[in-house]
């Protein structure tokens, strides 16, 4: 039965995607500026018959509907088209920054609930408190904060004043580390190249918490408002007149019922990665998806913005359905 529902989710999506595909095609032919007109502004003298031996190549000379069809064809054959600036398959240039997005996805992801959990957890049981009173003014500033003002703000404080910390890229020029999945931190531990790891690790820090600093936030106030009501609960009253200890109660009772709401949170969160990692990656120069859309956007490389917009919706759309499917682990109760 689960299994069937979750074919009915895959289903649904496909329109979605569908709708996606139509909206970003026509959104980026809308925008000012045509990719040839670009190109060919940083060649040079070039003749009419250059360009349009050019706009030809690229199926810019057919009619808009002729263009959208082809696009809609060639995902069809999960074919994402070629990019006008680069030359290369969309498909092959994603493969090629994603481990980078993961990766600093990820380290965001792990900084946001390592603190956002215990903090939530912690505001609930001392409701009021100084604590409480903290720890929510602390995560009203987190998600009030811009995440590029923050990137700049740490650079200003760890990078340019304490010379902690790098400004840009992931690893260091001349530390030589053996590529295997393309994530460094991850190859570094697996080859025991411990000068590798400590330099990527640096590299990491500051756009990994500039980037996870809403979402560590939002999860903080999600997962307090989750345990204070749960902590009004009949059966959190039962567990603590049969005398169990308090950190029983609160850790094996409160938090797990807890985590139901706060999963779909973090859920949602990662599409809020994907997308806030644009202007991370392009403040710290991180060579990932997001610096290589915008460096798109303005050369007006249609191919290439609206395979990596497909990209994204579906990571989005995907996030959302193992959200779900983990929801029905945590509370068999609750079904897709």
């Amino acid at each position: 039965m689960k299994g069937i529902k979750i074919l009915e989710r895959i289903l649904l999506a496909i329109p979605i995607m569908l709708g996606i595909a139509i909206i970003i095609f026509f959104f980026m032919r809308l925008t000012p500026g045509d990719p040839v007109d670009i190109m060919m502004g940083k060649a040079g003298m070039v003749s009419k018959a250059e360009i349009a031996n050019l706009r030809k190549e690229f199926n810019l000379d057919k009619p808009l509907h002729i263009q959208l069809f082809l696009f809609l064809k060639g995902l069809l054959k999960f074919d994402l088209g070629k990019s006008f600036t680069k030359g290369m398959p969309v498909m092959e240039l994603i493969k090629e920054t994603l481990p980078a997005t993961i990766e600093l996805a990820l380290f965001a992801m792990m900084f946001a609930l390592i603190i956002a959990i215990p903090v939530g957890v912690i505001s609930a049981v001392k409701q009021n408190s100084w604590i409480d009173r903290f720890a929510m003014a602390g995560s009203f500033f987190g998600i009030s904060m811009p995440h590029f003002w923050l990137a700049i703000v740490a650079i200003l404080i760890f990078s340019v004043k304490l010379n902690l910390l790098p400004t840009q890229g992931r690893i260091s020029y001349g530390v030589e580390l053996a590529h295997i999945t393309g994530l460094y931190v991850f190859d570094s531990i697996v080859t025991g190249n411990l000068e590798a790891l400590i330099d990527t690790l640096k590299h990491i820090i500051l756009p990994a918490v500039s980037l996870g600093s809403a979402m560590a936030a939002i999860v903080a106030r999600v997962m307090r408002s989750s345990m204070l009501e749960v902590l009004r609960q009949d059966y959190i009253v039962l567990a603590r007149a049969k005398g169990l200890p308090e950190w029983l109660v609160i850790t094996k009772h409160a938090v797990k019922n807890a985590l139901i709401p706060t999963i779909t949170v973090v859920g949602l969160q990662m599409g809020v990665l994907l997308g806030g990692n644009m202007i991370i990656e392009t403040v710290f120069g991180w060579p990932g998806i997001g610096r290589m859309v915008v460096n798109a956007i303005f050369a007006r490389d249609y191919p290439l913005v609206q395979g990596v917009v497909m990209f994204y919706a579906f990571v989005y759309i995907t996030a959302n359905l193992i959200v779900d499917i983990i929801y029905t682990v945590v509370n068999p109760k609750i079904q897709l």
